[in-house]
């Protein structure tokens, strides 16, 4: 009888003991930690024009789709800025049709002084020709002279003022500087009329909206908040003993405590460079005679493979590495 207690003993003793050997591997090959917290991108909204408040289309806690409505700033004074800029740009038209005008008829001026320079240049040629030969008088020879110098300070003065007409039109079409800032000022004034209606960047979950219609808002200020739901991770803190066997693309499981009944694979992103007291605003001072060894924690990014939509931010969560296989 004693020897066979001693036997079930023994048994009991090396089961136990076997137990223990393959549990403290699996630890060593699968660490896990449950300082960890569901991560998602959050978008601060805020408007790109400021006015007042003409109507609210979403509520707090309120889930949204890419491109809904989220309110409407007042479009009336972007509208009346619209409205300007189109009559801006058809009086720069206007003006460029105009200075087409005077550059087509300092065109026809040049042309024409040109003509009357080339005819007296030929009559001039002729009678100073003949005074040479003696048949007509010196005098009829210097009014010829004075004819064609005439006629070249007419054709000068003809081609300075097409230059002047061509300065004063600039570049042609649509290059046109005058143009091109109307056009500018056009694109921006409806961008701006644009932007008076605020839409979701992305699908996700808002957060406390305080909005009331007729409240001013500012450019850039920050309104609240839109919680992505499409991409989810976990920060998960493991001990820096851990990081040695834990590398990018290892398999993980993730518990959540949201949803105490679904295991969630995962995968692993990246690791920090460094510990997670390093990132505090007062990291630890550790130059003192009582200083005490601890051991420091690192986080680690573990992509979601299979989020649902229920899922929320900072929600405490268990996760557990294979690091058996590597990437």
């Amino acid at each position: 009888m004693n020897i066979r207690r001693i036997v079930i003993l023994g048994l009991v003793i090396l089961l136990g003991g076997t137990a223990s050997v393959y549990y403290y591997e699996y630890q060593e090959a699968h660490p896990s930690t449950s300082d960890a917290y569901l991560g998602m991108h959050v978008v601060e909204i805020s408007p790109q024009v400021s006015g007042s408040i003409a109507s609210v289309a979403v509520h707090s806690h309120q889930h949204v789709h890419r491109g809904d409505l989220l309110f409407q700033i007042d479009s009336q004074p972007y509208q009346l800025a619209v409205d300007k800029a189109r009559a801006d740009l058809q009086q720069a038209s206007q003006s460029l049709a105009a200075s087409e005008a005077q550059m087509s008829a300092a065109q026809a001026q040049v042309n024409s002084a040109r003509a009357n320079w080339e005819e007296v240049r030929r009559h001039s040629e002729r009678v100073l020709d003949l005074v040479a030969k003696g048949t007509l008088s010196r005098d009829e020879g210097d009014t010829a002279s004075r004819s064609l110098k005439d006629a070249q300070e007419g054709l000068a003065a003809a081609q300075a003022e097409l230059t002047a007409a061509k300065a004063r039109r600039g570049a042609p079409g649509d290059k046109n500087a005058a143009i091109r800032v109307a056009q500018a000022s056009l694109s921006q004034a409806l961008l701006d009329l644009q932007h008076t209606r605020v839409m979701s960047p992305g699908e996700g979950t808002l957060g406390e909206v305080d909005l009331r219609q007729g409240s001013f808002v500012d450019v850039g200020e920050s309104l609240f908040a839109l919680v992505e739901t499409q991409e989810v991770w976990v920060d998960a803190n493991f001990k820096e003993t851990d990081l040695l066997r834990i590398h990018p693309g290892q398999s993980a499981r993730i518990q959540v405590d949201l949803k105490p009944d679904k295991t969630f694979k995962g995968q692993v992103e990246s690791l920090s460079p460094a510990s997670g007291s390093a990132f505090s605003l007062m990291p630890p001072e550790n130059a003192t005679g009582n200083w005490v060894k601890v051991t420091q924690r690192f986080p680690v990014r573990i992509r979601l493979l299979d989020p649902l939509p229920d899922l929320r931010l900072g929600a405490s969560s268990e996760v557990s590495i294979d690091t058996t296989l590597s990437q």
